[in-house]
């Protein structure tokens, strides 16, 4: 118990003797060349995107495009992590660093040499949210052998902050470059940005990369499935750890329900103004930013589980509740940069709590059970919402019908008011579970509940492995 309140106060807290980054140098070597990395794919998904539009002229192209790059990342991530538990962590990132680099060279190949089809872009794509898969569980897995663990908190900071910058900055640059250079510049441009992680990762030294801890003491290796189903069930044989995920992956759901409604709201509420749009995702990519810096300056709350809840009511309230209220371009922008501020605290705080309180030996199976648990609803609440805007939330604010006799004084009758209505109704779906977890001991008391892992991961089976609460 002691062991685990002394990891509480050190996470959030240097001490007294050291520096505000003191022994990041191998993290942020490392970072740095992920952070290029980021920029380098942002620029090339910009630039599939406009080519793919320019060939197709439908929005339905664009759709497809988008869940070729992000269904093998989520559906991958589980037998990715188990993978990854079964090699070294500094192999791992090599791979997948190593698999973006020689799919993006084939794409060059295939540019220079004749052009690129439509079809072998869905294909490239795919494959490189396979490699995209093995990238969440080996930087979770990581990060642990890079920095001490009072700075993890900060790490997981930078790199969502690195992210957050890929996703402002691609785009913005990637417009210029098929502008003024086109795709050939840009396959050339992403393929020296994955050389330049890949060498970072061979610079820096991982303390305690073992590596294949499953081959430990005699061990022997389970089938790939079986060790990915157990990443599922490690996560919920702690009750702490438990009900931390599940809280996680239902606010995760509506936030992303919420979410599917903005662009279109901002746009029918705006008269189309393409101006507004632009305002509010440069919005969301400045909050991300600067929330990322902000928390690797503070390193995060002291008690984690109670800062993530409070984090989620606050994003919840800015990005959804108060966006959904607000009548205007600067209202909508500082909803959504606040929200999108608290972002990184969320999500760097709860990659710590897992980092500290689950065996090394499991990082890559439990990261990539995260990702898959966390990023499964994607594609299912965007799908969900845009029938349901059409069909049910706008038709019935233009006749203040249903709930809209309660909402119409506040959301109005206009176009976009109906998604408004969706944005507002998931926010405060979002703020109930936040509540509900705060309200679990099991959840705000993680930190003294459930003592952190030991570095000593030589028994592999979860079997053998208790987590002991209390």
């Amino acid at each position: 118990m002691a062991d685990a309140a002394r990891s509480q106060d050190d996470t959030a807290h240097d001490g007294g003797t050291t520096g505000r980054f003191t022994g990041m140098g191998p993290f942020m070597l490392v970072w740095s060349g992920q952070a290029i990395s980021l920029v380098g794919n942002s620029v090339l998904r910009f630039a599939f995107v406009f080519e793919t539009w320019s060939a197709t002229g439908r929005a339905t192209a664009l759709t497809t495009l988008s869940l070729c790059a992000l269904l093998p990342q989520v559906l991958l991530s589980p037998l990715a992590g188990a993978f990854v538990d079964r090699i070294k962590r500094r192999t791992a990132l090599q791979l997948a660093d190593g698999g973006g680099l020689l799919i993006v060279a084939l794409l060059g190949v295939l540019h220079f040499t004749g052009g690129l089809r439509t079809w072998e872009v869905y294909g490239a794509v795919m494959l490189l949210g396979c490699a995209a898969a093995f990238q969440f569980p080996a930087l979770g897995a990581a990060v642990p052998l890079l920095v001490d663990k009072r700075q993890l908190q900060r790490a997981n900071s930078l790199l969502a902050s690195a992210k957050s910058t890929a996703d402002v900055g691609g785009p913005a640059l990637g417009g210029l470059l098929v502008a003024f250079s086109g795709l050939g510049f840009i396959l050339v441009a992403d393929l020296v940005s994955f050389a330049l992680a890949l060498a970072a990762i061979r610079v820096v030294r991982l303390r305690g990369d073992g590596g294949g801890t499953a081959k430990a003491k005699g061990g022997a290796r389970g089938k790939l499935v079986a060790e990915a189903v157990e990443g599922m069930r490690f996560l919920f044989r702690s009750p702490s750890l438990r009900d931390l995920m599940l809280a996680f992956c239902f606010v995760n759901l509506v936030m992303v329900f919420g979410f599917a409604a903005v662009q279109p709201m901002v746009l029918a509420r705006s008269g189309g103004e393409t101006s507004a749009l632009a305002s509010v995702n440069t919005a969301i990519g400045v909050g991300g930013v600067a929330g990322g810096l902000l928390m690797a300056a503070w390193s995060g709350p002291k008690n984690r589980a109670r800062g993530m809840l409070l984090g989620i009511i606050g994003m919840c309230l800015s990005a959804q509740v108060a966006m959904a209220l607000a009548g205007g371009v600067v209202g909508w922008c500082a909803a959504i940069l606040v929200g999108a501020a608290l972002m990184p605290m969320i999500n760097g705080t709860m990659q710590a709590i897992v980092q500290t309180k689950v065996d090394q030996a499991w990082h890559g199976r439990v990261f990539g059970a995260v990702m898959f648990l966390s990023q499964i609803s994607v594609p299912l609440a965007t799908a969900v919402s845009g029938p349901l805007a059409d069909h049910v939330f706008e038709p019935r604010a233009a006749d203040g019908a249903g709930i809209f006799v309660v909402l119409g004084p506040l959301l109005g009758d206009g176009p976009g008011s109906g998604m408004a209505a969706m944005l507002l109704i998931a926010g405060l779906c979002g703020i109930t579970v936040a509540v509900v977890g705060m309200s679990r001991r099991t959840v705000r008391d993680i930190d003294s509940l459930l003592p952190d892992a030991t570095t000593d991961t030589t028994d592999d089976n979860p079997e053998n492995r208790e987590l002991v609460e209390g």
